[in-house]
């Protein structure tokens, strides 16, 4: 829209139409800022949410796909992937609560 030009040649004798001609200008200026599509930044809560998200679901099927694994070569079912599947757990936990410890990046 700015590179269009007017419909008519602003008129240098009336001094309304020269203002009015100005406040239309600037407010299509301001109009196509506000329309602008803005860039988008990741919220830091919702990086740590799809961490701590990542970490538990991480830790469950890493414990349990190594429990079945130790239980398909030592044929100790199902304690392989009950021991696993808890050892999962505990290392997702400390590993969510060691994130929730640590100090926020500083956005400067």
């Amino acid at each position: 829209m700015s590179d269009e030009k007017p419909a008519r040649e602003p008129i240098a004798e009336d001094a309304r139409i020269d203002a009015l001609e100005e406040r239309l200008k600037a407010a299509r200026e301001r109009e196509e800022e506000r329309n602008r599509p803005k860039v988008q930044e990741t919220d830091a809560n919702y990086r740590a949410g799809n961490r701590v998200l990542a970490d538990l679901i991480g830790g469950i099927l890493g414990g349990c796909v190594i429990g079945y694994a130790f239980d398909a070569l030592a044929g100790t079912t199902p304690w392989g992937l009950l021991v696993g599947l808890f050892l999962g757990i505990a290392v997702a936990f400390r590993n969510i609560i060691r994130a929730a410890n640590t100090r926020p990046e500083d956005p400067e």
